[in-house]
């Protein structure tokens, strides 16, 4: 019998149980599954203190499958095809609905195919089996192993949505922007770190995941990180993986957009993002750019502008991973311009320096894990690429696949890496040029990008670009 079959066996039983079992909520369905049954928006209830909450609106029971929900859950494309000759399904021809017509068959048909493991994906079956004494498996086990119904897009739309409900606020959303879990591109496990920063991410993972014993024991002063690295060193990569490692959603908030045509609002925009992010929580919020706080603070800015930085670092005072389970990430690219009212903010700094010699050789180990290179030797790249970035030699490989395009070669050779740092290094010396006062020759074509306006001698420059990664 196919993998399409057992697919969508797996759907019909999880459905059914589901659907019977009340004692059963969200998060005891695999991610694919409610996310094709959510209902969408945000229900307020009266919390037991008497204030407002909000929680999922849920999913409705009876779960009703079709070979439009059984394909958008499972990515069959014919379901009822991969399943029709099984003796214990059928399909109601006028609603088109898939059932099971014997479900303790298809239990057994199930368990005869699948192992724990599997199981260990699917809370809701999961439960039942180990109930029925089909499997050991441990239910718990298995709903930490999916992500929450928190983290799902679906959920953060639906909240969203409801909270930004007035056209007043809708300006608001370009202060921040939201990106769910599964959204998220790399895990930590794709990017090359150093061993501080390792030790510094185990232990803000663990206070994640011991937050109650945490404040038990009245230790709320955790929890505020600031990354601080030239551009292109990983710092927002960085805090992007760890919200995907840990099934977290990641809100990001934009400094730069504080000066935008919405000025006098923006104090309370501010006010509104961090009340996002606590209704979002568990979640890390990232706020870029962090050295814009300290140039308002001591610069001539606009009064509304300042009012809206001093609200900002007020709202970071009154967030907490202990109380309001949300880790917040500053970032910058420019320690130097911060003042004393900025650093007192974080408890942790993570230091992301340009990599060395082995770091280069290992990220390029990581970045070119699918390509096709003969001879490859990352040792080699690493030694010509000194003063380079994590995001400049992703740079320095996308030329080089380019370039081998263009001779129609989808295998890159040891020549074509070197040639593309060549070209890197080309281009990144007439993006530091001074136009206006440099050497007549490099400015036109046959010109020599290698010399300087000073006698020919080349640049001395720092390899810094906007590409955080």
């Amino acid at each position: 019998m196919s993998d399409a079959a057992l697919d969508v066996v797996e759907f019909l039983l999880t459905t059914s149980v589901y659907s019977d079992d009340r004692r059963l909520d969200e998060n005891d369905l695999p991610p694919s599954y409610r996310r094709v049954y959510w209902t969408g928006g945000v229900d307020d209830d009266e919390s037991e203190s008497g204030g407002e909450r909000h929680r999922p609106a849920g999913i409705s029971r009876p779960l009703s499958v079709t070979n439009s929900t059984a394909r958008e859950a499972t990515d069959v494309d014919q379901p009822w095809a991969a399943v029709s000759e099984l003796m214990f399904t059928e399909r109601d021809e006028f609603s088109g609905t898939i059932t099971l017509a014997d479900q303790d068959l298809a239990e057994q048909w199930f368990v005869e195919r699948v192992d724990e493991e599997r199981l260990l994906e699917n809370p809701t079956l999961a439960k039942h089996f180990a109930e029925h004494d089909e499997y050991d498996v441990d239910h718990q086990t298995a709903r930490d192993r999916n992500r929450p119904i928190q983290a799902d897009r679906v959920w953060i739309d639906g909240l969203l949505n409801q909270y930004f409900d007035e056209e007043e606020d809708e300006e608001m959303l370009d202060l921040v922007e939201v990106r769910a879990p599964e959204e998220v591109e790399m895990s930590l496990d794709d990017l090359v770190l150093t061993d501080d920063q390792e030790n510094e991410l185990d232990k803000i993972s663990k206070a994640i995941e011991h937050r109650d014993y945490l404040k038990d024991i009245g230790l709320r002063e955790i929890g505020k990180l600031l990354f601080v690295g030239p551009p292109g060193t990983g710092k927002t990569s960085t805090a992007q993986a760890l919200a995907q490692d840990m099934d977290l959603p990641f809100v990001e908030v934009k400094l730069s957009m504080i000066t935008s045509q919405y000025l006098g609002e923006t104090a309370k925009n501010v006010d509104k993002t961090f009340e996002v992010a606590k209704r979002l929580s568990p979640c890390i919020l990232f706020i870029d750019e962090f050295d814009f706080v300290a140039k308002t603070r001591s610069s001539d800015e606009h009064a509304a502008l300042k009012r809206a930085v001093n609200t900002l670092l007020k709202s970071i005072d009154n967030i907490s991973l202990i109380e309001d389970d949300v880790l917040l990430i500053g970032a910058t690219n420019h320690p130097d311009q911060l003042d004393d009212a900025a650093w007192r903010r974080f408890d942790e700094i993570i230091n992301f320096p340009k990599p060395d010699y082995g770091m280069r050789a290992d990220i390029l180990r990581v970045i070119t894990r699918t390509m096709d290179i003969d001879e490859f030797d990352p040792e080699l790249v690493a030694d010509a690429t000194e003063g380079l970035t994590g995001s400049d030699l992703r740079m320095v490989l996308r030329e080089a696949v380019l370039e081998a395009l263009t001779e129609d070669r989808t295998q890159l050779t040891q020549d074509d890496l070197l040639e593309a740092v060549e070209e890197f290094e080309e281009r990144d010396t007439l993006k530091n040029m001074d136009m206006m006062g440099g050497d007549h020759d490099a400015l036109v074509a046959g010109g020599d990008l290698g010399k300087a306006s000073d006698g020919g001698e080349p640049h001395d420059h720092d390899h810094s670009h906007d590409h955080d990664h």
